[in-house]
């Protein structure tokens, strides 16, 4: 389940304690809850989750069947009867589903990689406040320390479809071109209001969901 991401936030729904609750049963059927901080959250995002857990699930070799349902939400029932259905997105929402997820999904993947190549150059300047910031639209990805930061920016390029070679320039846009040097300070400033953004809404619904739930953390994992 922690392939599974809030395509807003960039974790894994696991860490995010979206998992209400995983049943199992003797017979390989697989029961998932899932549960949002607020019950308005935004439908598309509530669905693709709900959808990519069932995916997820699905392609185990060893599931007979899957079920994901979304509790405490407004589109819960709508949501619930599309995945039971596999209607896919326009066919749970009809006329209401103005915009492609696929597009959407893009569209995140892309702010994520953004806020990794942020956290990365960053983290760069803080160990040798020394360099300028306009140097940085010349580092390569083999210059980077092999830790969790450097990890996630290699696996967000890799999703947009960016090189991942060491001699690979990190600060490019999602269509892997570089930045002029004056441009570069401006840049990294804007990835940051990006990361920031991310960083903040994650928190926010953390907060959020412990305020709804009395158990926040609890994540059951039973087998039948």
């Amino acid at each position: 389940m922690d392939a599974v991401v809030d395509p807003e936030l960039d974790e894994p729904i696991t860490d995010l304690d979206f998992v209400h609750s995983l049943i199992v049963s003797s017979a390989s059927d697989v029961l998932v809850q899932l549960r949002l901080p607020t019950s308005f959250c935004a439908p598309n995002f509530a669905y693709l989750m709900a959808s990519d857990a069932k995916d997820v699930l699905t392609a185990l070799p060893w599931t007979r069947s899957v079920t994901v349902e979304l509790i405490d939400h407004h589109d819960s029932k709508i949501i619930n009867a599309g995945l039971a259905a596999d209607a896919g997105y326009r066919g749970t929402f009809a006329h209401e589903a103005e915009e492609n997820l696929d597009e959407l999904r893009i569209t995140f993947q892309r702010k994520a990689h953004v806020a990794a190549m942020e956290r990365s150059l960053t983290g760069l300047l803080r160990q040798d406040p020394s360099r300028e910031m306009a140097e940085m639209g010349t580092v390569v990805l083999g210059e980077l320390p092999d830790d969790a930061c450097t990890r996630a920016l290699m696996k967000r390029r890799s999703i947009i479809g960016l090189p991942v070679s060491p001699d690979s320039l990190v600060m490019v846009d999602h269509d892997g071109n570089d930045y002029a040097e004056i441009d570069v300070p401006l840049a990294l400033r804007r990835a940051r209001s990006t990361r920031i953004s991310i960083d903040g809404n994650a928190h926010f619904c953390r907060g959020l969901l412990r305020t709804r739930y009395d158990d926040p953390d609890r994540t059951t994992v039973d087998a039948l």
